[in-house]
């Protein structure tokens, strides 16, 4: 169906009235008002009908017929203008017509007049490849962002005069709902082809690899139990420390060195070589009923069994608390509890072996020190032994004393004499044969104290040394062999106290929480990992979305 167009005319008036004459006849009424003639395709009746004004179809004195309108356009140019302003033609058309017009050089003086004379010439001006020109030709000229400019002033809708709008500016009701449903479609369209792409997108790489990992967790994954444990490190009794030893001797930080040392141990391909050789950890893990993602091959390696071996034994150390935690996994209950307590007892031997250079080292020391302060008493007692030998007198001590009270003896009976020799002579007629033989007893026992007394000072015996000589060294002697046997004593008390610190363990495992057998298959979580999976992937795929995005807008930038 086609939409009737209703034809528009303008009236023009002059600006100043001409003055008014009589009119010597009644001029000639036309046949018809030029407002009542309607276009040969027109069905209704236009929107701009005048209305009789009740006085006639007379014109006024001063009403003028208008001039016609004179072009200087050549023959035929007029109908074509006409039949392209007929075509009911945008505006934004029109002015892309009037730009192609300029670009060739030809001179036009209006839009319609720029189409004809350019279909004239056989260029189309609404072809994709003469508005491409076109744009090209103005980025040329301008550069980019006037091209911007002017489509962007080509958009927006412009400000115009009354009777500028030619009847094609306008789309009728009909026109612009088909338009508007086009539009609709074509976005609905487009739409729906992005949606169809992303549900494409997502489902290959988010829901399907989501999918697979669900059907491995829920059919495929083996059933594996894992037995729980907990233990600490503690530090023995009676270590007798002092100072920052001391105050931090009975909280964790006086171990958690030692907690960290056997938690790396276990961890470590020694643990794993030894679980293997008493256990059989490759030998369980090869089995045939273990999936193929945790199966080891037949001929498999030692780092290969290691990364498994990291995977099957977790172990954690929390420094708040000094507790160790440790989580063995094994396809059989039984055999996951037999590689704990074997991990268990390996700690144990690791805990012993940290200790065991310091005790040694102690032990050492003390028995050195005891075989040093042994040697030196036996050398003080044979130097003691050999003076004893040497002055031939057993007891030095004794002998002194022996010879003191001798010579105390005899000047005792000295002075009986001398009193007893005063009193003769006090007798004016004294006896002198007794006279004489007291004073003989007196210088006999003169001459035997003073022998008594040369003994204690001269050399005497073999060895020509006195005895006041002999006494001194015997008594340095017999203080060295004093000390030296304290110090063999201080020695020996030692050595015993090492041997018992060194049987006591210095460090030893407190069990927390003993390993046993679990009843029920622990892992695989199904559903709690095949929810990481959903996530891990919609996080990737959201990633690369965005990147993608970003390269794109800075590449099209």
């Amino acid at each position: 169906m086609t939409t009737p167009k209703a034809t528009k005319y303008r009236i023009r008036r002059t600006s100043t009235p001409a003055p008014a004459k009589a009119p010597t006849a009644p001029p000639a009424a036309p046949s018809e008002p030029p407002a009542q003639v309607q276009p040969a395709n027109s069905t209704e009746m236009p929107f701009t009908m005048p209305h009789d004004d009740g006085f006639g179809p007379g014109l006024f004195p001063t009403a003028q017929a208008p001039e016609p309108e004179t072009t200087t356009a050549p023959d035929g140019l007029a109908a074509e203008v006409e039949a392209v302003r007929a075509e009911g033609l945008t505006g934004r058309q029109l002015r892309l017509a009037r730009r192609l017009a300029q670009k060739n050089g030809i001179e036009a003086s209006s839009d319609f007049e720029a189409v004809a004379l350019l279909r004239r010439r056989g260029i189309d001006p609404f072809e994709r490849g003469s508005i491409l020109s076109v744009v090209r030709g103005a980025k040329e000229e301008k550069g980019s962002r006037a091209l911007a400019r002017v489509e962007k002033a080509a958009a927006v809708p412009q400000t115009t005069q009354p009777g500028q709008f030619s009847p094609g500016d306008y789309l009728s009701p009909d026109q612009s709902a088909r338009e508007i449903i086009a539009i609709q479609r074509d976005i609905a369209r487009r739409r729906r082809r992005k949606l169809t792409l992303l549900a494409v997108r997502l489902a290959f790489f988010v829901f399907l690899p989501t999918l697979i990992a669900g059907w491995y967790y829920f059919a495929v994954a083996t059933p594996l139990y894992a037995t729980k444990s907990e233990f600490v490190i503690q530090k023995a009794d009676g270590m007798g420390g002092s100072g920052l030893g001391g105050l931090f001797s009975g909280t964790q930080l006086a171990t958690a060195q030692d907690s960290i040392t056997v938690q790396s141990y276990l961890q470590s391909r020694q643990a794993m070589l030894r679980l293997d050789e008493d256990q059989g950890f490759k030998a369980h893990f090869q089995e045939d009923r273990i999936d193929p993602l945790k199966r080891l091959p037949t001929n498999a390696t030692n780092e290969e069994a290691f990364k498994l071996y990291r995977d099957m034994v977790q172990i954690g150390y929390d420094p708040s608390e000094g507790i160790v935690r440790m989580e063995v996994i094994a396809a059989d209950p039984e055999l996951s509890r037999s590689f704990s307590e074997s991990l268990i007892s390996y700690a144990e031997e690791q805990v012993d072996n940290l200790t065991q250079r310091l005790r040694g080292d102690q032990m050492q020391g003390a028995r050195e020190n005891y075989d040093d302060a042994e040697a030196k008493v036996f050398a003080a007692q044979a130097k003691v032994l050999h003076l004893q030998e040497q002055v031939g007198i057993l007891d030095p001590v004794s002998e002194t004393s022996s010879v003191m009270g001798q010579v105390s003896g005899f000047e005792t009976q000295l002075q009986q004499k001398k009193l007893e020799l005063g009193q003769l002579l006090d007798n004016p007629r004294p006896n002198e044969a007794r006279v004489a033989g007291v004073r003989g007893e007196i210088q006999r026992l003169e001459q035997l104290i003073a022998e008594l007394r040369a003994q204690l000072t001269t050399s005497t015996g073999p060895a020509g040394e006195s005895l006041a000589s002999v006494t001194g060294q015997l008594r340095l002697a017999e203080a060295e062999l004093e000390t030296r046997q304290m110090l063999l004593a201080a020695a020996a008390e030692q050595v015993e106290s090492s041997r018992i610190e060194a049987n006591k363990q210095v460090r030893y495992l407190e069990m927390g929480v003993s390993p046993i057998a679990p009843d029920e298959p622990t892992y695989p979580r199904a559903f709690e990992n095949t929810l990481l999976a959903f996530l891990i992937f919609s996080g990737i795929y959201l990633m690369l979305s965005l990147t993608a995005s970003i390269l794109r807008e800075q590449v099209a930038s």
